[in-house]
């Protein structure tokens, strides 16, 4: 069995996300106690009780997705399972890079923090919107993006067969939904997001992104990293850092990572967080693999009978 770790990304979090593991594992807490240090509030409430509408504010989603997941990974990894290797999809490269120990947990809070204020800042609430398009492969899709003339649009993630995300600013969006329907698009959704990430809109947000990782210290790998903006392993510090750079301001090429991570022998995909949204693209890429999650005690204990 060769497994790979996966996190999930923005719209994953909900409120009470976290809180079993918090209240099982003192671990848990002293991960929750050190983000709550980090940030200057106390993220185990905002987490567990909410409200909702303060918790999805980009700013506050990210670090606190991240400090839910990292938490996940510190449970399962507790219990000696270990990963041959590990991807997050957009916002969950962060835990990716964490669990692997390229950066401090500390650090990664603040990141995440200012990532989330950064994009916000590049394009106002309201004037961007990303869109999940069913049922149109790559090339329909960009042939859209290219068809509009109300402004900028471009595929954003590449997430699995048949489901793309555009994104890009609002009218232009709003005219790729319709005339992606009209080249026989099953559906396009516009997603609850509050800015357009991976196209050329968060160019702003990335420069300022790279001037804050140059405060930071980043480490080698412990464990092997695919990233999003590439579908490589990556291995180096710089690297990884430009890659996180690029993967705000670039297409999410989700699909070719977990391809590759088939190709390299991955045939157990544990998704480490809230939800199952990971698992659901999982399924559209490979229906061999088997699939597994981790987000609390119950799934926790489902995930190690089936590992064995």
């Amino acid at each position: 069995m060769k497994i790979a770790f996966v996190f999930p990304g923005q719209g994953s979090q909900y409120v009470g996300m976290g809180k079993d593991f918090y209240y099982n594992f003192q671990d848990v807490r002293d991960i929750y106690k050190e983000a709550s240090d980090s940030l200057g509030y106390d993220i185990a409430e905002l987490s567990f009780n909410g409200p909702e509408s303060e918790l999805n504010k980009t700013f506050r989603t990210q670090p606190a997705l991240l400090t839910a997941c990292f938490s996940a990974f510190k449970v399962i990894s507790s219990k000696n399972v270990k990963p041959f290797c590990i991807a997050g999809h957009s916002l969950g490269e962060y835990t990716a890079v964490t669990a692997s120990g390229v950066i401090l947990f500390k650090d990664a809070v603040k990141l995440t923090e200012k990532r989330g204020q950064f994009m916000q800042e590049a394009v106002p609430e309201g004037k961007g919107l990303m869109a999940a398009v069913l049922g149109l492969d790559r090339e329909a899709i960009i042939k859209v993006c290219s068809s509009v003339t109300s402004g900028y649009v471009a595929p954003a993630n590449f997430n699995c067969p048949g489901q793309i995300v555009i994104a890009g600013e609002k009218p232009a969006v709003e005219e790729a939904m319709k005339l992606a329907e009209a080249s026989g698009a099953k559906k396009a959704i516009s997603l609850a997001v509050s800015a357009p990430s991976h196209c050329k809109l968060m160019e702003a947000a990335s420069k300022r992104l790279s001037d804050m990782l140059d405060t930071i210290s980043l480490q080698s790998p412990q464990i092997p990293i695919v990233n999003n903006a590439d579908a490589k392993f990556l291995s180096k510090p710089e690297e990884i850092k430009d890659s996180l750079v690029r993967q705000l301001n670039q297409p999410l090429l989700w699909e070719e990572s977990v391809k590759l991570m088939i190709q390299n022998g991955v045939d157990t995909f544990i998704e480490v967080g809230p939800k199952k949204v990971l698992a659901g693209l999982l399924k559209r890429i490979d229906s061999n693999v088997k699939i597994l999650n981790v987000e609390d005690t119950k799934t926790l204990d489902e995930t190690l009978k089936a590992l064995g």
